[in-house]
């Protein structure tokens, strides 16, 4: 019972120092609010009001048809310039696309030749100018083909492929970027506020006096597990509520107190590296490169920004189980039995290895 007790008042201690630091909390709240909204809603999953700029040189029917197909919300209103402005306006970074129309565009096709239309992109923006360039190309061929065949006709093919999509029907990137950049942020500050408490401790000269004291390394290294944890915790737990759910409207279809439960098992199994680091690291300066080289692969393994299946080790299967949980909450009816299954299987897979 001393020992727990020990631990408990150590870690209000702890909380004090924490919650005492001005930076630290304003860090925190930057980066379960500002932070994951910012990387939601930065991947766009569509072209939304890119600029648009017409070099018609036909001056035909067929050329104004296709100017006039490019309208809000994807484009806005196509402006008409001459051939002698496409690469200044390109430099000065006045339109993000350029479509040119050659002379003869309208008879070449009646007469059932193949003329080409020259599309310049702007490639800085690279998925606004991937996405855009397949809509232009997709409007162009629409609109030549309804004016060669003066009729919308759609062509019937033998077999139907209809396409379902479960648990996200409209893919709305922002529901998956945001577990994301969520679960990118609890293993980054629960690793930084326990390997920071430690290293606090030792170049303040405090350390030693705890090691002086009745206590053993377990009530040392444990009061700054759950005081830092349950930091983390409330963090995610209100980003969680207002952030995620009300803001960025993510549904949660699963249950909220086993996601929380598993979040709490998976805070000590960060913060445990944490510890290990503010063990080797013996300044501040040292603890932030180890956390770099530690940090970034976790990150690009857990399937967040790369695919899991794309890299299949140990270590990837072993740290993806968090993301893969943690979205089958938000967007499955998770029961309790699911991620012990998903555990053992990982586990059995792991020894395959």
């Amino acid at each position: 019972m001393k020992t727990w007790s020990n631990i408990f008042w150590l870690g209000t201690k702890e909380l004090r120092s924490v919650l005492g630091d001005g930076v630290m909390v304003v860090l925190i709240v930057f980066l379960f609010s500002a932070q994951i909204y910012s990387r939601s809603t930065a991947i766009s999953e569509s072209v939304n009001n890119a600029s648009i700029a017409i070099v018609d040189e036909d001056h035909s029917m067929l050329s104004r048809n296709i100017a006039n197909a490019f309208y809000p919300p994807y484009f806005n209103l196509a402006e008409q310039i001459s051939s002698t402005e496409v690469d200044q306006v390109m430099d000065q970074d006045r339109f993000m696309f350029v479509v040119t129309i050659p002379p003869r565009f309208e008879a070449d096709v009646r007469n059932g030749r193949l003329p080409s239309v020259q599309i310049d992109v702007d490639a800085t923006a690279v998925t606004q100018a991937s996405l855009g360039n397949s809509y232009i190309q997709s409007i162009i061929t629409k609109e030549v083909n309804f004016f060669v065949n003066r009729s919308n006709e759609t062509t019937t093919y033998p077999v139907t492929l209809v396409q379902r999509r479960a648990f996200n029907p409209n893919g709305t990137m922002t529901w998956f970027s945001s577990i994301g950049a969520l679960l990118d942020n609890v293993t980054l500050l629960a690793i930084i506020l326990t390997g920071a408490a430690l290293l606090r401790e030792r170049e303040h000269g405090t350390i030693e006096h705890l090691l002086v004291m009745p206590l053993t390394s377990f009530q040392i290294i444990m009061s700054k597990v759950w005081a830092n944890g349950l930091i983390v915790l409330v963090a995610f737990s209100l980003s969680l509520f207002f952030m995620v759910e009300t803001v960025l409207d993510v549904p949660i279809a699963g249950s909220r107190w086993l996601l929380l439960g598993g979040t709490t098992i998976y805070l000590f199994a960060a913060a445990s590296i944490g510890i290990f680091l503010g063990t080797i690291a013996r300044t501040m300066a040292q603890f932030a490169l180890l956390l770099m080289i530690v940090i970034i692969p976790m990150m690009l393994l857990s399937g967040g920004s790369l695919r899991l299946r794309a890299n299949q080790t140990s270590f990837n299967r072993l740290h993806g189980f968090s993301l893969r949980v943690t979205s089958w909450l938000f967007l499955r009816q998770l029961c309790f039995a699911v991620p012990i299954l998903v555990l053992c299987g990982q586990s059995y897979s792991i020894s395959l290895d």
